[in-house]
């Protein structure tokens, strides 16, 4: 009689492919096995098998990620082509390039749960705006990029030419004006890596910004003649649609699909993941694919009427998920998760 085959055991499994990576990986499969941890590198798993597939996948930055310095696992992530295409808010675009140039000036606050109004209004009264734990301070940082950017800007509305936000970032960071101001090594700027790469970046909300507010001032002095010269919104989806349709077609012909990382939740995730929908139900195309992937990393637990909290599986009636899509959700802090996950894919 044959004796049963044993099964493998899922830390045996997870062992074996981390012995092929470096120290990081190898101790998350050692120690994350249960509850939230299990949940992070069964994510990590599921974003490497559909890169292996031949996805390809769009990563969604909310909060204030890019002051969390996100960028030193994003940029090499982006470098080494695991990630596809960004959208982020304004917050996110502007802030990576305001620690690229201001770095030594910011201010760590580690306290900050015991600050008093008087406090607040002492950071106020020395320009540092605050972030939880970390203050930028406006005039090294904002208002320098707040120049740089405003002459992309300008000559652009009197030449009679329309960008996107992102693709005036690119145009500052292309130009090499702010080289001399760089504060950090650029490796780890996801802004600086994404310019290298042309990758494609979608900022919806844009306005909400700090940059985006210093836009519509000049707009409301007139020094911006063409309130349109900085492309929006609306112009953004539309984009986006023929991005998805163009990569989903081109990855048809093989196997991959596009896939969904999502880090926190609002607009950054919510504009793009309704593309699919619009796609099938609002333009009748019926052959345009589902996402193939789709994890969120969020610390908003699940709960009646919150968006952000939403499982992955309410998704599927709204046609964005399909019912046999990836789904992965950690209920965790993004900016302990996210670089680890990455670094599980870089394979560290």
């Amino acid at each position: 009689m044959k004796a049963k085959r044993q099964k493998k055991r899922p830390e045996d499994i997870n062992a074996a492919l981390a012995q092929r990576k470096g120290p990081v990986s190898q101790f998350i499969a050692n120690n994350y096995r249960h509850f939230n941890a299990a949940a992070l590198l069964d994510t990590a798993k599921g974003y490497e098998a559909h890169l292996r597939a031949g996805g390809k996948m769009l990563v969604t930055l909310a909060g204030a990620m890019s002051t969390a310095e996100l960028g030193i696992s994003l940029a090499e992530m982006i470098r080494q082509d695991k990630v596809h295409a960004i959208v982020c808010t304004g917050a996110n675009l502007e802030e990576d390039i305001f620690n690229l140039v201001a770095h030594d000036y910011y201010e760590r606050v580690p306290h900050y749960r015991h600050l008093t109004a008087e406090d607040e209004q002492e950071l106020l009264g020395r320009h540092m705006n605050r972030v939880t734990d970390t203050c930028i301070p406006e005039g090294e940082a904002m208002r320098r990029i707040e120049a740089a950017v405003a002459e992309e800007w300008l000559a652009a509305d009197q030449a009679g030419e329309r960008y996107f936000p992102h693709e005036f970032m690119y145009r500052v960071l292309r130009s090499g004006k702010l080289k001399k101001s760089y504060q950090i090594d650029p490796k780890n700027s996801w802004m600086v890596a994404a310019c290298e790469k042309n990758l494609p970046i979608i900022v919806p909300g844009w306005e909400d910004a700090t940059l985006g507010n210093m836009y519509a001032g000049r707009a409301i002095t007139g020094e911006i003649k063409n309130v349109h010269t900085v492309r929006t919104g609306i112009e953004y989806m539309t984009w986006l649609a023929a991005w998805y349709t163009k990569t989903a077609k081109k990855l048809r012909n093989g196997e991959g699909s596009i896939g969904f990382f999502q880090i926190g939740g609002g607009i950054a995730g919510d504009f793009p993941i309704c593309v699919v929908p619009m796609l099938h139900q609002d333009l009748g195309r019926t052959g345009v694919p589902l996402w193939g992937y789709f994890a969120q990393i969020s610390d908003s637990t699940t709960s009646y009427g919150s968006y952000s909290g939403a499982v992955p599986n309410e998704k599927i009636t709204w046609g964005k998920l399909g019912q046999k899509t990836p789904k992965f959700i950690v209920e965790s802090d993004a900016t302990i998760v996210v670089p680890l996950i990455f670094n599980w894919v870089l394979g560290k």
